[in-house]
């Protein structure tokens, strides 16, 4: 009895933090379908007149694609990096290796102002401040660490044997790789780009120092809106976002194996 009582406790504790952890996304969801013209909650009202207001939006727009920009580069760069970096700490005995992923980290330490205002310098020297290039990254200092960690997971749950065999077949290492390894290891793969395609499209800071008029993302170009006033499109972006990383989460889940996909996470 009194085991059923503490998981029922444990339980319920659960539920709580998950409550606490989604009512804040609920609400925002549902003030993109306010009718009214002010962000209030419950609304006062159902419509979606502003997600019509979003698509006649040319700033809105231009601030959707330069997150998806961003984000694909972002998560294309970081998990390239995370695989080699990976693949590098391999070779690598356990006192190297710990030091290796330490320093690996390090940007997550790092204030984002901090990161904005010396990536801003840099790029500046070479003429890249304000364009896709300088976000990219700018993003992928915080979003690699994120990446390595994950693929690294995966890689230390690989039988690195058939690796071995597959080169002492004849295979090149790229062969090798793109046949044995990533196969066995798609879901962290999978988890890597997703967590760095996160990452990217929803940070501010840094892009709040390096994005322009024609780069600015969505986190810059709410918090321009909201500057002004309680714009209902924020919401209407924010739930879109919020769909959007969800179905991410669905079809890598599908794609990788859910199994597969919840252990790497």
């Amino acid at each position: 009895m009194r085991e059923r009582l503490l998981n029922a406790a444990g339980r319920g504790v659960v539920a709580v933090l998950l409550c606490l952890l989604v009512l804040p996304l609920a609400v925002v969801v549902a003030t993109a379908f306010d009718a009214s013209g002010a962000v209030a909650f419950p609304p006062r009202g159902l419509s979606t007149r502003w997600f019509s207001a979003l698509l006649a939006s040319s700033t809105w727009l231009q601030a959707l694609l330069n997150s998806l920009v961003v984000a694909t580069g972002t998560s294309a760069l970081s998990t390239a990096v995370g695989v080699a970096a990976a693949l590098g700490v391999r070779q690598l005995d356990e006192g190297r290796r710990r030091a290796v992923v330490a320093l690996a980290v390090l940007p997550l330490l790092v204030p984002g102002v901090i990161i904005g205002v010396t990536t801003l310098t840099l790029f500046s020297q070479f003429g890249l401040q304000q364009s896709y290039v300088a976000l990219v990254l700018a993003h992928s200092l915080w979003a690699t660490p994120l990446a390595f960690s994950v693929i690294q997971a995966s890689f230390a749950r690989f039988d690195w044997q058939l690796h071995e065999a597959a080169l002492d077949l004849g295979a090149t290492p790229i062969r090798a790789f793109t046949g044995v390894v990533a196969p066995n290891v798609r879901a962290g793969l999978a988890v890597a780009a997703l967590v760095a395609f996160v990452v990217s499209l929803q940070e501010f800071v840094i892009a709040l120092f390096l994005s322009g008029p024609d780069t600015r993302t969505v986190p810059v170009a709410a918090w321009n809106s909201l500057r002004q006033s309680l714009d209902p499109v924020v919401s209407v972006v924010s739930a879109l976002l919020l769909v959007a990383v969800v179905g991410l989460v669905v079809v890598v889940g599908a794609l990788a194996g859910v199994g597969r996909f919840a252990s790497d996470l």
